[in-house]
């Protein structure tokens, strides 16, 4: 009593107890999951399964679910007004995939909430299971195949959620920008995609478990954190997703080798590519069918490249080596209907994938791997960075990145780019021999738009050994404006492989990205 006088009296006591007390204060009802859990608690337990043996999953799909055929896992359906965060009016929402067919290895989900982590169990009241005879009661807590993200994407007037995210199988996502549909896939990390030791082949890390981050409710991002496990290798990850035109990850990662791979592939991305304007298909009234069209690299000292995807008949792996890195990505840039004429998959309306490096990653490569598809249901292209150093077993590699699923505004030179690319011979007399090639790249941008009618454009082309450049020409285009450049090569030993490079240029100025192309050995 005689002390709280005595407080009370003291004007400048009296202040400090007031500014305790509102300190408490905020200290009780601040969000406890922004100190109880996160990125680096993930970190703690993929350091701690990188020193102990690997050990496979034990879990078995119970056998009803494993017989499913396609179309009766197709029948099995999240019950949307489920959804984890509906009832709470939250700006995103969470629906959870089923196990069965080909998805037979549960992940955890938990969610992190005011009060703690909570772990998400299955519940078969969750589900529709359709015209399926199944026996859920049986199954306990089956676990989750994967889930996905809802969010009001595109401004829908009954405010409908959006499909965002899906996180599905071994490290896979993939994510959708305002406007686009589904197409390429990003990866958690891939290991030995190329250069794997006879009779090993690629091993697909997985993510076991994931902790997303209740949001408040006027949140703008969502943070969702996973474990990543493999026989070679654990690992933390953090996504804060942040939906918009383009939809944008930043993503970090803590990586820890239990041994040595060949080859680690650091922000991996998958697409397809089935055929195009530089590898046209008969009896397909498709002009094109494709998710992404081309590679774009951009080095640490601004050179852009550029590759067209192919469908080649082996497979064809190639990689860009660089002091240092500005970004990557699978590009879906022929963006028009009448390339595809496909009313139903409206490739056009596919994203883009571009990752941009956080801080310097030093010296490594851009790989790319084509594989021969014979239709549009598999993926058949892979393009990662490959660091020219790693740590050793145990210690960890951590880097960041941002990963941007793009629509019509993508990343691109800021002068010149390539809008497409064809190989073939129109008429001339005489006909040209047999080991000639040619080449016709379409280029548009700003500094090529910028270009009085008489400016003198050079186009500037190198070959690799084994061939002769017979010509190259650039003309401006009078029917849509862009830029055209014409090469011929002679390539008499097509037994060897044929890399070209090629880009415009006016006086001393370089006005587009480099085009290059890989011709394999035939």
């Amino acid at each position: 009593m005689h002390l709280a006088i005595r407080i009370a009296a003291d004007p400048v006591a009296h202040r400090f107890l007031r500014r305790l007390v509102a300190t408490c204060l905020v200290l009780a009802v601040a969000p406890a999951f922004a100190f109880a859990f996160g990125f680096d608690d993930v970190a703690r337990r993929a350091e701690q399964l990188a020193r102990e043996p690997y050990r496979a999953p034990a879990f078995v799909l119970p056998a009803e679910l494993k017989a499913l055929d396609y179309d009766g896992y197709r029948d099995i359906r999240f019950r949307p007004e489920r959804a984890l965060w509906r009832d709470q009016g939250l700006p995103f929402e969470l629906q959870f995939f089923h196990l069965g067919k080909f998805q037979t290895q549960p992940v955890a989900i938990n969610e992190i909430t005011p009060e703690g982590v909570r772990h998400i169990a299955f519940d078969r009241a969750d589900f529709d299971y359709g015209r399926n005879r199944l026996a859920p009661q049986r199954w306990g807590d089956l676990g989750f195949a994967g889930f996905r993200v809802h969010a009001d994407l595109n401004a829908s007037a009954s405010g409908y959620k959006d499909e965002l995210v899906v996180f599905l199988g071994a490290s896979y996502l993939r994510a959708l920008g305002r406007g686009q549909h589904y197409g390429l896939s990003a990866r958690g990390l891939a290991i030995d995609t190329v250069g794997a030791a006879p009779g090993q082949g690629e091993e697909f890390p997985r993510f076991s478990e994931f902790w997303i981050e209740r949001p408040a409710r006027d949140a703008r991002t969502l943070v969702i954190h996973a474990l990543l496990e493999s026989p070679r290798a654990a690992g933390a990850y953090r996504f804060e997703l942040r939906p918009g035109e383009n939809t944008e990850m930043e993503v970090r990662a803590r990586l820890f080798l239990r041994a040595g791979v060949a080859t680690l592939g650091l922000a991996p991305l998958t697409s397809m590519f089935q055929h195009g304007e530089n590898q046209p298909r008969e009896r397909d009234f498709r002009p094109e069918v494709h998710d992404s069209d081309g590679l774009s690299v951009l080095t640490g000292r601004g050179e852009w490249l550029w590759r067209p995807l192919v469908n080649p008949k082996r497979p064809l792996a190639s990689s860009f080596a660089l002091e240092s890195l500005g970004g990557f990505g699978l590009m879906q840039r022929d963006r028009a209907y009448a390339s595809y004429e496909d009313a139903e998959a409206q490739y056009e309306r596919r994203p883009s994938a571009w990752i941009e490096p956080r801080g310097d990653w030093g010296p490594g490569r851009v790989e790319l791997l084509q594989l021969p598809t014979p239709d549009e249901t598999e993926d058949n292209i892979v393009a990662y960075w490959v660091p020219a150093r790693l740590p050793p077993p145990g210690r960890p590699l951590e880097f960041a990145y941002r990963l941007a699923w793009q629509g019509e505004r993508q990343a691109r030179p800021p002068s010149g780019w390539a809008v497409q690319s064809r190989r073939g011979q129109g008429y001339r007399a005489p006909t040209p021999p047999p080991s000639e090639l040619q080449f016709i790249v379409d280029f548009d941008g700003p500094a090529l738009r910028a270009l009085p009618e008489s400016a003198a454009v050079e186009a500037v082309a190198e070959v690799g050994a084994g061939a002769r450049l017979v010509e190259a020409h650039a003309y401006r285009n009078p029917v849509n404006g862009r830029w055209r450049m014409t090469l011929r090569v002679d390539r008499p030993s097509p037994a060897q492989p044929l890399e070209l490079r090629a880009f415009l240029r006016h006086g001393a100025d370089a006005l587009t990205e480099t085009w290059t192309s890989l011709l394999p050995p035939e």
